[in-house]
């Protein structure tokens, strides 16, 4: 990404000004203000409707589980994340993964986001793209003699996490030295720009050149599609995952975009070129949100674009920010993907502070929750796990605490961190902090009404018992479709008012475990659930001794 994604250039005075990119793009912001002082109220017509929630009572006790997704992304690209270096030994890649799941589910996430597809390359053995050289570290596209993504996907079911594979769709390499820039005697000898030059564009000018598949050749646009569906055809995943990346970022120094051979054979010869480029992301977008469905409908489609559409000082209707805008940089009308539902849903990176006075956070958030709204489009929001530490209101340990604070009152559905090894980091003690605030317990993934509906029949549980420090659950599968996962609810004697959620799990790769018993007597009800989410009704209470 990105990340890393997230590119930031601000308007200073009159002018947009680019600030420093952080080794792979990562631009930051370039000015800060200190906070607003106050609390900051929530009109009750900005919040979303929260998501449905389960249902029912377990002996007598209403039950109670958070319904929000929690991810954090898995960069590759570069080696920011994972694996550590390129070129490791297979069980060495392996080993590492496995140590990031584990921290995933220590933070009690319940998804996430693994680099696929950086630069046109893939982790998987692919008919469409080379292996990628941050796996391998070679541009041969030789075969690592495994599949890793196979691997990764079994494993994060295994641990109940949803698998979103996040692609860069336009995206054909990484720039000098570290990267093949524009050369095309540097590419893995199959990479397919080699054979379909004429869909490779090359931008910026210079030394920082990286190649783009055009996105205005409808050629160049299926074969990516393609090549991503590939991915969804194969393997079980859970997602399909872009982050901003569309047309490039504005470079400084007179570099264009050099994409006159195909916008002189648009179709439309009425549209302008901005409005043509911005048709061509909406065709890619629109199309691979059908083809996904179409090919396995449970499968999620979600973006996660820069977080400013465009501010309302250029557009009544965007937010009040004083930054770059999306729409007019790269071609990307997020805005129109949301209200058209070809999205399920959608993770603007809002990387800013509370306070900052080019794109507040507790200003650009609200514009997201409107947008969403009256959609089937959830909103989930992209955190700055990386800024923390940075200088102003970064400094201060609860700047993250006091965001996912603010999306609760917002009803915001839930949240990615970018990027894993910052999770791993916990600056400033900020990740233990918000966690022990907002992710203290489980919890169980949204449901979309989009997706497919199959939740399964009344789990019959048939026991309890201590196994050392915790309890264990025996159950059986009631009748209808078999579930996916389960859902564990706990009564305590001394909080006999409620059946809180416990534990989840994936059916079939883990007992039904309470890790936490506590040592009075507890009572427990089962449920089961499908892979979109959609939960049975509870099972018969059981119940444990001391």
């Amino acid at each position: 990404m990105r990340r890393p994604p997230m590119r930031l250039t601000l308007v200073l005075a009159a002018a947009m000004l680019g600030v420093s990119v952080m080794g792979v793009g990562l631009v930051r912001a370039a000015t800060y203000s200190e906070p607003s002082a106050g609390p900051i109220v929530v009109p009750s017509d900005q919040k979303l409707v929260p998501a449905d929630g389960t249902t029912g009572s377990c002996a007598g006790a209403p039950v109670q589980a958070e319904r929000e997704l929690r991810g954090m992304w898995l960069t590759t690209v570069m080696n920011i994340d994972w694996p550590s270096r390129p070129g490791l030994p297979e069980a060495q890649v392996k080993a590492e993964y496995l140590k990031w799941l584990d921290l995933a589910v220590a933070r009690r996430h319940n998804a996430i986001f693994v680099h696929v597809r950086p630069s046109g390359d893939a982790f998987w053995p692919s008919a469409y793209a080379p292996w990628s050289e941050w796996l391998t570290g070679k541009r041969d596209g030789r075969s690592p003699g495994w599949d890793p993504m196979e691997f990764m996907v079994a494993e994060a079911h295994a641990r109940n996490l949803e698998f979103h594979a996040w692609f860069n769709p336009y995206r054909g390499t990484q720039p000098g030295p570290d990267g093949p820039g524009a050369d095309f005697s540097k590419l893995a000898p199959n990479h397919p720009l080699l054979k379909h030059r004429d869909w490779a564009i090359a931008y910026p000018d210079g030394k920082t050149a990286r190649l783009y598949f055009d996105p205005g050749n409808p050629a160049a646009r299926k074969f990516v599609e393609d090549a991503m569906l590939e991915a969804v055809a194969k393997y079980d995943i859970d997602g399909v995952h872009f982050d901003d990346f569309f047309y490039p970022y504005p470079e400084g120094g007179g570099s264009t975009f050099k994409d006159d051979a195909s916008f002189a054979k648009r179709t439309d010869k009425s549209l302008s070129r901005a409005a043509w480029r911005r048709a061509n992301v909406d065709t890619l977008v629109h199309e691979m949100s059908e083809r996904i469905k179409q090919l396995k409908p449970w499968v999620k489609f979600g973006i996660s674009p820069f977080g400013i559409w465009r501010n309302k000082t250029t557009d009544p209707s965007g937010s009040d920010s004083h930054g770059l805008e999306s729409y007019d940089a790269q071609f990307a009308d997020t805005r129109k993907w949301v209200r058209q539902g070809w999205l399920d849903y959608v993770v603007p990176q809002l990387y800013w502070a509370i306070g900052f006075d080019k794109a507040d956070y507790a200003k650009v958030l609200p514009w997201w929750v409107q947008t969403v709204k009256g959609t089937e489009v959830q909103l989930y929001v992209g955190q700055g796990d990386y800024r923390v530490g940075e200088k102003g209101p970064w400094k201060q340990p609860d700047q993250l605490d006091r965001q996912l604070a603010l999306n609760d009152r917002y009803g915001v559905q839930g949240s990615v961190h970018f990027s894993a090894k910052q999770v791993q980091a916990d600056k400033l003690g900020s990740v233990t902090r918000y966690t022990t605030n907002h992710y203290a317990g489980p919890a169980l993934l949204p449901t979309m009404k989009k997706l497919p509906l199959e939740p399964p029949g009344t789990p019959r549980a048939t026991a309890a018992r201590r196994t050392g420090s915790t309890v264990t659950i025996e159950w059986q599968a009631g009748a209808g479709p078999e579930p996916v996962s389960w859902a564990l609810y706990r009564v305590d004697t001394a909080t006999p008012q409620k059946a809180a959620l416990v534990a989840t799990g994936r059916r079939g790769s883990q007992d039904v475990v309470d890790p936490t018993p506590p040592a009075a007597e507890a009572t427990y009800c089962l449920s089961g659930l499908d892979r979109s989410g959609n939960e049975s009704p509870l099972s018969s209470p059981v119940s444990v001794s001391p």
